[in-house]
């Protein structure tokens, strides 16, 4: 695309990979020059906490605030009662009210991070979809809102064909999630003024509903602009790993192993990293990016010292390094491992080293952790592991023993 643009916040998102498509490039340009622009992005509530795979887009948030711009966080306090279809096989399990605010108020923490919600100009608005959508009518919403939606367009979006496609169930419910996600955009325009909203690719067919339903209803023009899906250069959707999702909250996923996730980052997806997740300037990205063999690490090491830094403070990332170069470069233990604390009661007289293994996190199932020891992909205190049947005894944990599964996971084992 050969668009130049002329507002900082554009051309930040060009130029550090987080544009994917935009429904009026010059349009959305102008007014971004003209003055502060009210923009969102829909979090639904359906965890306690946001993982990695959110975390791009929450950066895209972090520079709309930075350039001068009004970030707004819309949790789906109401949009979590009906469940996103977007590309899944099945519907989501439905969660209490209860069990909704409990989760936005622990997702809360996490936002207020890496946005300001002050009272200033650009100060980032948090907002439920709950205010509007709980409380309305039936029959009037039909009326007003659900003439304006075509269902030959609908069953067109990629979302809805891949279900139908595959001949599985797309409840009436969920079909639903589309018209609300529009709605909400046009009640965000009204009530707060908001012009733009973001999201990954997947969302498109969504947001460009939400922009033709407010151009019908209000006769207002607003925007929509989206960020690659993103996958690991080998493959992996971007925020698992073989440990399951890597969350934002440190009450569900240590700083360390936050750490650690970043500095296992492959080599080829360090330089795209570092400008979607850190602030690090374009050139200095790139220069770590480039860099080859061991030197790759420097890399590798920065990127998880940034990213750790923005999201759980400076004194967290410096511990996680200390803690990583203890446990690689020397040999030791270090303080930050991940640590599996058992009674004498959990232990009785011997636990299998498999059954440590899937506990402390390693291994997804005893299965798993068989096939790690079979390959010799496991050590006991950094000597390689063989026996599968394997007992540990309370003698054994007087201190504390690590496990680990392959070069660069570890845990420890201790009675509590």
């Amino acid at each position: 695309m050969t668009y130049h643009p002329k507002s900082d916040f554009i051309s930040i998102m060009m130029e550090r990979g987080f544009l994917a498509d935009c429904t009026d490039y010059q349009a959305l340009d102008e007014a971004l020059m003209a003055g502060v622009v009210p923009a969102y992005i829909g979090y639904d509530a359906t965890a306690k906490s946001l993982h990695v795979g959110h975390l791009m887009n929450i950066m895209a948030l972090r520079w709309l605030q930075k350039t001068g711009h009004k970030p707004i966080t819309l949790m789906g306090g109401g949009t979590t009662k009906v469940g996103d279809p977007s590309f899944r096989s099945d519907e989501r399990p439905l969660l209490t009210p209860q069990a909704i605010d409990d989760n936005i108020a622990s997702m809360k923490t996490v936002f207020a991070k890496l946005i300001s919600y002050d009272d200033g100009p650009s100060g980032a608005l948090m907002i439920n979809n709950a205010e509007w959508l709980d409380g309305l009518n039936y029959l009037e919403f039909l009326r007003d809102i659900g003439r304006h939606f075509s269902v030959n367009r609908m069953l067109s979006f990629e979302s809805v064909k891949s279900r139908l496609d595959r001949e599985q169930s797309l409840s009436f419910l969920e079909f639903n999630y589309m018209i609300l996600q529009a709605y909400d955009f046009l009640e965000l325009n009204r009530r707060y003024g908001c012009l733009l909203q973001m999201g990954g690719s997947d969302q498109w067919g969504n947001i460009v509903n939400g922009i033709d339903l407010t151009r019908r209803v209000l006769d207002h023009e607003i925007f929509g602009l989206t960020t690659p899906l993103l996958e690991t250069s080998d493959g992996r959707k971007m925020g698992k790993s073989a440990g399951g999702a890597i969350w934002l909250n440190a009450d569900m996923l240590s700083p360390y192993e936050f750490w650690q996730f970043w500095r296992n980052t492959t080599d080829a997806d360090v330089g795209r990293f570092l400008k979607l997740y850190t602030e690090l300037p374009v050139a200095e990205c790139d220069r770590l990016g480039a860099l080859e063999g061991a030197e790759i690490n420097e890399g590798k090491i920065r990127l998880a010292n940034e990213v750790t830094t923005l999201l759980h403070g400076a004194e967290a990332a410096a511990a996680a390094e200390a803690t990583a170069r203890e446990v690689f470069e020397k040999g030791g233990i270090g303080d930050d491992l991940p640590t599996l604390t058992l009674s004498e009661t959990d232990v009785g007289n011997g636990i299998s080293i498999v059954q440590l293994i899937v506990r402390s996190g390693l291994a997804a199932s005893g299965k798993e952790a068989k096939r790690l020891i079979a390959e010799n992909g496991a050590r006991l205190d950094d000597a390689p592991l063989t026996d599968a049947g394997l007992m540990i005894d309370a003698g054994k944990l007087a201190s504390p023993i690590k496990l680990s599964a392959g070069k660069k996971r570890h845990a420890l084992v201790q009675l509590g």
